[in-house]
C-alpha cells in the first residue's frame, strides 16, 4: 500500500510539473536538486542548459568539457552569462582528476577563476596532504568523488572518511549514492554517519549492490529513496543533490526526466 501511495504521489507530481509548471517541491527544503555535468558528456552546453531549463533545475556542477581548465576570463564570463540567461547557477567544478601537485594547483586556480568555492576532486591518496594545504590557502571545500568497485581510489564513503577525518574539515566527499551502493554499502546509513563531511551528492539508482549493478532510472533500482530523502532532512543536508544519469549517455533525456520527476515526487510524498 505504501508503494502504491508513493507511486500515485510521484505520478501526480510528474503530471503537474509537466502540465502546470508548478514550483518544484524542493523549494522549501534545506537541500537543492541539481545536475552533474558529466551526465551531458556527449552534449554541448546549449543542449545541457536547455534540458535543465525544461526540468526547472537551477544548479549545475561544471565539467571541464563545457568549461575547460584553461578557459580565459572572457570565456568564463560568457559561460556564466549563458547560465544566467537560463536561471542556472554553476555551484561547483568537477569531478577533476589530480595525479600531481601541479594538477592540484591548476584545479584550485581554475575554481577561483570560475568563481566557485567547491571542488569535486579525485586526487591520489598521496596528494591528500597537499590538498589539505591548498584548502587552507584558498578557503575552499573539497569533495572527493567516490567510485564504487570500478577503481581502487576512494571506493565508498567509509574509505573517504577514513582518508580525510584527520585533515582540514573542509575536505570531505561527494557522496555518489549509486557507487556507494555498488560497493556493498548503505547510502542512507553512510549519510547519517558521515554527514559532517558530505559537501555534495551524486544521485542515481542502481540495479544491484555489487560491481555488476548498473545505473538505471531513479525508482527502478534498489536504493530506498524515501529513506534517503528523510535522512537528508534528519542530518540537515544543505548542499546540492545532483542527478548523474549514466544508463544511456547517448540518449539520456527521457531517463533524466523520469529520474528528476521521481526524486521530486518522493520529496513531496515524504513530507
Amino acid at each position: 500500500m505504501k508503494k502504491l501511495t508513493l507511486f500515485f504521489s510521484v505520478f501526480s507530481f510528474i503530471f503537474s510539473i509537466t502540465v502546470c509548471g508548478q514550483q518544484a517541491p524542493e523549494a522549501g527544503e534545506p537541500f537543492k536538486v541539481g545536475m552533474a555535468g558529466y551526465t551531458f558528456v556527449h552534449f554541448d552546453l546549449d543542449k545541457t542548459l536547455e534540458t535543465l531549463e525544461k526540468l526547472n533545475v537551477h544548479y549545475l556542477c561544471i565539467k571541464d568539457f563545457h568549461l575547460p581548465l584553461n578557459s580565459t576570463e572572457q570565456q568564463i564570463a560568457e559561460f556564466h552569462a549563458k547560465l544566467k540567461a537560463k536561471g542556472i547557477t554553476g555551484y561547483a567544478v568537477g569531478p577533476i582528476y589530480m595525479k600531481t601537485e601541479k594538477e592540484v594547483d591548476n584545479a584550485f586556480a581554475y575554481a577561483k577563476r570560475v568563481g566557485v568555492k567547491l571542488i569535486v576532486g579525485v586526487p591520489t591518496y598521496e596528494l591528500l596532504p597537499y590538498v589539505d594545504k591548498k584548502v587552507k590557502e584558498y578557503d575552499f571545500h573539497y569533495a572527493i568523488h567516490l567510485h564504487g568497485p570500478d577503481i581502487k581510489l576512494f571506493p565508498d564513503a567509509e574509505n573517504v572518511w577514513e582518508s580525510v577525518k584527520d585533515l582540514d574539515p573542509r575536505i570531505g566527499m561527494c557522496l555518489d549514492i549509486g557507487h556507494d551502493t555498488r560497493n556493498g554499502k548503505d547510502p542512507v546509513a553512510d549519510l547519517k554517519k558521515y554527514h559532517s563531511r558530505v559537501f555534495d551528492m551524486h544521485i542515481k539508482d542502481v540495479t544491484g549492490n555489487n560491481k555488476a549493478g548498473h545505473g538505471i532510472e531513479i525508482g527502478r533500482g534498489i536504493i530506498d529513496f524515501p529513506a534517503f530523502v528523510k535522512m537528508m532532512r534528519e542530518v540537515n543536508y544543505t548542499g546540492v543533490c545532483s542527478l548523474e544519469y549514466e544508463k544511456d549517455m547517448n540518449d539520456p533525456f527521457w531517463g533524466i526526466a523520469e529520474s528528476i520527476g521521481y526524486l521530486r515526487g518522493v520529496i513531496r510524498a515524504t513530507r
